[in-house]
C-alpha cells in the first residue's frame, strides 16, 4: 500500500533546511541586541547623571544594530516562508486528492497554520526562551530573591496552562471539524443548512475564546505578583542607583511581557497537534468520518 509523506513541523523545516537557519540565526542576533536594552538604558541614566556619555553611545549602537537586524530578518522571512507555504500547499493536495473538495479546501488552509507558526510563533518562542534566560541570570545579579520571583511565578503558569491543555485541543478539534463543512454548505445546501453552520461555528469560538480568557487571566495575575514582589524587594538592596532600581523594574515587567509568550506559544502547538494528526489520516477514514459528521 502507498504511504503518504507525513506531515509534520519538522518535515516542512527540512523543505528549506539552510535558509530557515539563516531566519533563525538573526532571531537569536536580534534578541540578544533586544535583551541588552534596558541594561544599556541603565548604564546610560547612570553615566548621564555622572556627565559620561559613554554609556549613552553604547546605547544608540545597539539601538540602531536592532532596527537594521529586525528589517532585514522580515525582508528575508517574507520571501523564505512564501515559498515553502507553496510547497507544502502542493504535497496536502496530493495527500488529500481522494478527499471531498469541503475537506481539502479546509485542510489546505489549515495547512498554512503551520508555516504560520514557523514564521512568527516559533521566533516569537524563540525570543521568550532566550529572554526569560537572561532575564532570570540578571535579576540574579542585582539579588537571588529577584530571580526566586520570576521563577516562581513562571512554574506557577506552566501549571495554568498545563491544566487546560487537553481542553485546548479538545475545542480546536470540534472548531476545525466545523470549518471543514463550510464548502460543502455552501455548496447547494439551503440557507437555513448555513446559518446553523455559522452558529455552530459561533458557539465553538465562543468556548475556546471564554477558555483562554480565563486561563490568561490568571497567568496574568501570577505575573503581575512578581513584579510586585521585586519592587518591594528593592528594598533590601543597600543603596541602589536611580539606574539599577529602573533596570530591575524594566526587566520584571518585560518578564511579563516575554513569559505569556509560552501559554500563547504551547497553546498555537495545541491547535497545531490537532491540525497535523488531521492531516495524516488515511484517506479512507478521512472519508469516513466526514460522511458521518453532521452540519
Amino acid at each position: 500500500m502507498f504511504t503518504q509523506p507525513s506531515i509534520s513541523l519538522w518535515s516542512i523545516v527540512k523543505l528549506s533546511p539552510a535558509k530557515i537557519a539563516i531566519t533563525w540565526s538573526m532571531v537569536i542576533l536580534e534578541n540578544v541586541l533586544l535583551i541588552l536594552l534596558p541594561l544599556f538604558i541603565g548604564y546610560a541614566i547612570d553615566g548621564v547623571l555622572a556627565n559620561d556619555t559613554t554609556p549613552l553611545f553604547w546605547f544608540a549602537a545597539s539601538l540602531f544594530g536592532l532596527v537594521a537586524v529586525s528589517v532585514l530578518r522580515r525582508f528575508y522571512d517574507t520571501r523564505v516562508y512564501g515559498g515553502i507555504r507553496v510547497r507544502l500547499a502542493e504535497r496536502v493536495a496530493h495527500n488529500l486528492r481522494e478527499a471531498d473538495v469541503s475537506s481539502k479546501s479546509a485542510r489546505l488552509t489549515m495547512s498554512r497554520e503551520l508555516v504560520d507558526f514557523l514564521e512568527n510563533d516559533l521566533p516569537a518562542l524563540m525570543t521568550a526562551a532566550i529572554q526569560l534566560v537572561s532575564i532570570v541570570i540578571i535579576l540574579a545579579t542585582f539579588h537571588t530573591y529577584f530571580a526566586v520571583s520570576v521563577l516562581v511565578a513562571s512554574s506557577g503558569m506552566l501549571l495554568v496552562y498545563g491544566c487546560c491543555h487537553n481542553t485546548f485541543k479538545r475545542l480546536n478539534g470540534k472548531l476545525n471539524d466545523q470549518t471543514e463543512q463550510q464548502v460543502k454548505v455552501l455548496s447547494g445546501k439551503p440557507f437555513a443548512a448555513l446559518s446553523a453552520h455559522l452558529e455552530k461555528l459561533k458557539k465553538h469560538e465562543i468556548a475556546l475564546s471564554d477558555t483562554e480568557a480565563l486561563v490568561y487571566g490568571f497567568i496574568f495575575a501570577l505575573l503581575f505578583i512578581s513584579v510586585l514582589c521585586n519592587l518591594w524587594l528593592v528594598n533590601i538592596l543597600p543603596s541602589p542607583s536611580t539606574g539599577e532600581v529602573f533596570s530591575i523594574l524594566t526587566y520584571s515587567l518585560e518578564f511579563v511581557d516575554t513569559a505569556i509568550m509560552l501559554p500563547v506559544t504551547l497553546q498555537v502547538l495545541s491547535r497545531l497537534s490537532e491540525i497535523t494528526q488531521r492531516l495524516n489520516r488515511d484517506n479512507d477514514t478521512q472519508l469516513t468520518k466526514e460522511g458521518s459528521y453532521e452540519v
